[in-house]
């Protein structure tokens, strides 16, 4: 089973944006090291916390200090481009970097509805999200002499192409385009079982996959003890509390007590949403994760964990690289 990594290149309190960056290239150079299959980049806007927004560039950077991990978007918010510039950057990367890039795409538009309207790509009633993936394929495909636009770069580039989601809809289009399948479980893991089950058994072979291949993101938070790893995960509460009361920041150092910064059902809600999470020591880490891989099957794994300490950051993923080898 391939295991893979999502990072949203975090500005911790106390930091900025170039300092984001450097962790997230010193991550990534570590990340090949310890045997990761994929390093995935994901665009959000407007948020203080999240260094990612101009995605493609940043995937650019990093595969450029990287040698064999592959690099990629998990992912762009198709909503916000054209398929078509899309294709010329994606195509472009993959000119420089060869069979190492990767291009997941999501219906979301990734932040609040005015700075979509700031990203000029208005929202309309009409989802094209079905078309726009299908342009898009097309501008990656061979050469077709008798198509009056083509993207250069990005004709027969043949970027592989994911669908991201969190509901059935991705998993249903990813099925009937026969393309792989990464659910956001994450943060939002209500239709996971569902979703995966309709995946599979609905999935057409095509031109790019014969069979279906389904990823599942889990977050993590490992250190030497269970408290400490506990710890480490109150800054993902944290954020994402913020993040859902309307008050995104940079991300939050840790703290002792959760309970005592959060409201009671603030808090569950939060737990709610991050319980596809692996959290504590080696030990209770690898048994977390071991039972995640059990029920749900994924083909491949991809782990996340929003950290304020990078060193902290770093040992969390080693260890996870330790445990899913031996998965």
């Amino acid at each position: 089973m391939l295991y893979s990594l999502l990072d949203l290149a975090p500005v911790p309190e106390g930091q900025d944006i170039r300092q984001a960056l450097r962790n997230s290239t010193d991550l990534a150079q570590k990340a090949e090291a310890w045997g990761y299959h994929r390093y995935w980049l994901a665009e959000h806007h407007n948020m203080p916390g999240i260094a990612s927004a101009a995605t493609a560039v940043l995937i650019g950077h990093i595969a450029s200090h990287t040698t064999t991990l592959r690099v990629g978007a998990g992912g762009i918010m198709l909503p916000n481009h054209a398929p078509y510039m899309v294709a010329e950057a994606f195509g472009t990367l993959a000119s420089l970097y060869g069979d190492r890039i990767d291009l997941g795409l999501g219906r979301a538009p990734g932040t609040d509805m005015v700075t979509a309207r700031a990203l000029r790509r208005g929202l309309s009633q009409q989802d094209s999200f079905p078309q726009d993936v299908v342009d898009l394929l097309g501008f990656f495909a061979p050469a077709d002499p008798a198509a009056r636009v083509r993207a250069f770069p990005g004709q027969g580039t043949n970027v592989p192409v994911w669908i991201l989601g969190s509901s059935l809809y991705g998993a249903q289009l990813a099925a009937q385009l026969g393309l792989p399948y990464a659910f956001a479980s994450h943060f939002a893991p209500q239709a996971l079982d569902q979703a995966l089950e309709h995946y599979r058994r609905s999935f057409r072979p095509s031109a790019f996959l014969a069979e279906p291949h389904a990823m599942m993101a889990v977050n993590i938070f490992a250190a030497e003890t269970d408290a400490g790893g506990a710890r480490l995960r109150t800054t993902m509460q944290l954020a994402f509390a913020r993040l859902r009361s309307g008050m995104p920041g940079k991300l939050p150092a840790p703290v002792d007590d959760i309970a005592a910064h959060l409201d009671p059902a603030l808090l569950a809600g939060v737990n709610e949403a991050l319980r596809i999470s692996a959290t504590g020591s080696r030990e209770s880490v690898r048994a977390q994760l071991a039972g995640l891989i059990e029920r749900h099957a994924p083909d491949e794994v991809i782990i996340t964990g929003q950290i304020h300490d990078h060193a902290a950051r770093l040992r969390s993923f080693e260890i996870a690289a330790e445990i899913l080898r031996a998965l």
